[in-house]
């Protein structure tokens, strides 16, 4: 990963949520952004990343970046319409 910071519009804090609470909430929040603005999620169930990465796949939304910083998993997500 290189050293660009991402400027999110929105964050959606999902600490303690297990799944699919994180997927829903992330998919409710991607809507209250405009096409475009990125929404940045930080969970901490270790199932988030291959859950975000299905949700990416099936909404087209774009991922951004994906990382784990101690018992947080962060994701950054474009919206893409």
């Amino acid at each position: 990963m290189d050293d660009t910071i991402i400027q999110a519009d929105k964050v959606l804090d999902c600490t303690g949520m297990l799944c699919p609470v994180p997927v829903i909430k992330t998919a409710k929040a991607i809507k209250e952004i405009e096409v475009g603005q990125v929404l940045k999620m930080i969970a901490t169930d270790p199932g988030a990343p291959p859950d975000m990465a299905a949700w990416v796949k099936n909404t087209k939304h774009e991922m951004l970046d994906s990382h784990q910083e101690s018992d947080k998993y962060i994701f950054f997500f474009r919206r893409t319409k």
